[in-house]
């Protein structure tokens, strides 16, 4: 996939040379074996770094500001949101992140003592990156996706990802879940290496929608993404992300990632973040929505298939086990390398 997405045209590359019909993939979905561990999609990246943007939409920038302040409690969760939304309301959706409006917000929730690390993100010059799992280490469609055992309060969330190649050019799109431990990144934003990259935490797929003539930056700008979560308790959450909304454009969001300050040979996978923070309670009154083991995470657009995923503990994930020098060795035994 790396020399794929390298090409010029990796579109009509892939147009232009036959493969043979392994099977249709909805046959494979109403099929018992894709709910195995041995039966599931690969995630389609392989050597590209996975990066991800936190806090570009408000509405989710709001969810991370309450995150902080109840310093991952989820029972003080409803009664923070109640103060900041008083104090900010739902007028940041419409700042344009490090313009001059920006700078007056800043000052007047400086004032009010309202001030976060992620409004400074939301709202200021630069955005979040960081990095969310190893290379190779993604999960694909139909497999498991891990929480850590530590955590509870958590989400799925559903975001576009962008495959960029090493000269910097976007060269297609698929569907991922970036999965959130809302209380372990709430009592300290230091922690999110540890709430972020974990076993199984990171979901990419179905497949690379390839950017032609058909499908390119503007189709990402407008695209809606669609999650269903459905609980072996009988629990169902529905939500819809729409990239109209998001505070940056893509593409600054790539520029930001790749330039002369930072360099990926290999290309490098980007969530581009989710405006999706579930405040629906599932157990008790006032503590929102929390994953349950056995929940189903479908992520679905018109334009890029469905993403679907079994949520257990990550200590119960298949382990990943098949890096950098396991790809290596195997390649030589087959003399492609």
């Amino acid at each position: 996939m790396r020399d794929l997405l390298e090409l010029e045209d990796p579109a009509e590359y892939a147009r232009s040379h036959a493969g043979h019909l392994i099977d249709r993939l909805v046959d494979f979905a109403e099929s018992p074996l894709s709910r195995t561990e041995q039966s599931c999609l690969l995630a389609p990246t392989d050597l590209q770094a996975i990066k991800a943007c936190g806090v570009t939409f408000a509405r989710s920038m709001i969810e991370r500001v309450i995150e902080e302040k109840a310093a991952g409690d989820p029972r003080m969760a409803s009664a923070v949101r109640e103060q900041v939304q008083e104090i900010i309301g739902d007028g940041l959706s419409n700042i344009v992140p490090g313009s001059e409006q920006a700078t007056e917000v800043k000052a007047a929730l400086l004032r009010a003592g309202m001030w976060s690390q992620y409004l400074e993100v939301g709202i200021g010059p630069d955005a979040e990156l960081f990095t969310k799992s190893q290379p190779m280490s993604a999960v694909g469609n139909y497999a498991a996706i891990g929480i850590h055992p530590k955590s509870v309060w958590n989400n799925p969330e559903p975001e576009l990802v962008l495959l960029v190649d090493s000269r910097g050019r976007v060269a297609g799109a698929a569907l991922g879940n970036d999965v959130n431990l809302r209380d372990v990144e709430g009592r300290s934003a230091l922690l999110l290496g540890k709430a972020k990259d974990n076993n199984a935490s990171c979901a990419i797929g179905p497949f690379i929608r390839l950017f032609d003539s058909s499908y390119g930056m503007d189709d990402v700008r407008s695209a809606n993404l669609d999650l269903l979560v459905e609980g072996v308790d009988g629990f169902v959450l529905e939500g819809r992300s729409s990239m109209r909304e998001i505070s940056r454009d893509p593409a600054d969001l790539v520029a930001q990632a790749i330039g002369t300050h930072h360099q990926y040979p290999d290309g490098f996978a980007l969530f581009l973040g989710t405006m999706f923070a579930p405040t629906q309670d599932r157990d008790t009154s006032g503590q929102g929505f929390t994953h349950r083991i056995g929940d189903r995470v479908t992520i679905s657009s018109t334009q890029l298939g469905e993403l679907s995923n079994e949520v257990r503990l990550s200590t119960d994930c298949p382990e990943w086990s098949f890096g950098v020098s396991h790809l290596m060795r195997n390649l030589a035994k087959r003399s492609l390398l």
